[in-house]
C-alpha cells in the first residue's frame, strides 16, 4: 500500500510527486544550510515519517547529512558551482574540448548550446559564422552578441548562481526549435546512471534539448567520469561524449555503452 505522501497535495490541488518534493528539501537545505525536521513537515505539509524517509534517502545519495532534529547540507560535487567557479577548473581542457566541437558545427546548422561554462567557450571558435545558436545561457547570450552569431534565448526562471534558464516556460520555448547539433554540459556521467546534474528542473531542459536535436554532443572533462548527481537527464548511450580524455579505471565500462571522443589523443 502506497505512503499517503507519496503524492502531496499543495494548495488548489496540484499533486507533487515524491521527487519533486525530495528536490524543495534539497532546494532548503542548499538556501539555509541546516533546518529542523519540523520546519519540513510544516512547509511542505506532510508526515514527520514521510519526510524522516526522504531525508534517509537523501543522505543515503550523499546528499546531506542528518543530525539530531533535523539535516544539515553535505559540502560535495552534488553541490553546483557558481559559473565563475566552473570558469576556473580544468580550463585548458575546456578549450580543447570547445575547439573540437565548434569544428563538428556547419554552416547553415541550428545548433542549441546548453549554459555551462564548455560551451560558453565553444562561442568563441564560432565568431561570425552562418548559423543559428538557441541557448539558455544568460551569460551566453551576451558572448553570442558580441561575436555576431544570430541567436536566440530561452524564456523561463533564470538561476541566479549559474545564470541558466530554466522551468515550464523554458520548456515550453524549446518546443518551437529543431536542432541540427546540441550541445550539452553535464555535472557528473555513469554507465548505469546516465547523465546527471544537482537540478532537477536543468534537468528537465537538458533532456528537451537532446530529444530536439538530430546529434546529441555530451560535453565534460574526465572529472565527470563515474560520478552521480541527484537527477538524471538522460541514458548514457543517448549522447556522444566529448571529452579531454577517459580516466583508465572506468574507460571499458563507458566505451561499452556510447561513442566517446577523446580530444586530447
Amino acid at each position: 500500500m502506497k505512503d499517503k505522501d507519496d503524492k502531496l497535495t499543495l494548495d488548489g490541488g496540484v499533486r507533487m510527486l515524491n521527487a519533486e518534493r525530495k528536490q524543495l528539501i534539497m532546494e532548503s537545505i542548499e538556501k539555509l544550510g541546516v533546518i529542523k525536521l519540523q520546519e519540513l513537515v510544516e512547509g511542505l505539509d506532510t508526515s514527520e515519517s514521510t519526510i524522516r524517509r526522504d531525508l534517509i534517502e537523501l543522505e543515503e545519495q550523499g546528499l546531506i547529512e542528518r543530525v539530531h532534529g533535523g539535516a544539515k547540507l553535505v559540502i560535495s560535487h552534488n553541490q553546483e558551482p557558481s559559473m565563475n567557479e566552473k570558469s576556473f577548473k580544468n580550463i585548458q581542457s575546456k578549450k580543447e574540448i570547445a575547439a573540437y566541437c565548434a569544428s563538428l558545427v556547419e554552416e547553415n546548422d541550428c545548433i542549441y548550446l546548453d549554459a555551462g561554462s564548455t560551451t560558453l567557450e565553444l562561442i568563441t571558435h564560432l565568431a561570425n559564422r552562418n548559423i543559428t545558436v538557441v541557448t539558455n545561457g544568460l551569460t551566453h547570450i551576451e558572448e553570442l552578441v558580441r561575436q555576431n552569431i544570430d541567436a536566440y534565448l530561452l524564456g523561463g526562471k533564470m538561476k541566479v548562481h549559474t545564470k541558466a534558464i530554466i522551468g515550464a516556460v523554458a520548456l515550453d520555448n524549446i518546443k518551437n526549435y529543431h536542432f541540427d547539433k546540441a550541445f550539452i554540459g553535464t555535472n557528473a556521467m555513469h554507465p548505469e546512471h546516465g547523465y546527471t546534474t544537482p537540478d532537477m528542473e536543468e534537468a528537465f531542459v537538458k533532456r528537451a534539448a537532446k530529444e530536439r536535436a538530430d546529434r546529441v554532443f555530451v560535453v565534460a572533462d574526465h572529472t565527470k567520469f563515474n560520478e552521480v548527481n541527484f537527477s538524471k537527464m538522460f541514458s548514457i548511450d543517448e549522447a556522444t561524449i566529448v571529452t579531454d580524455y577517459i580516466p583508465s579505471e572506468v574507460r571499458k565500462s563507458f566505451i561499452q555503452k556510447t561513442k566517446i571522443i577523446e580530444v586530447e589523443k
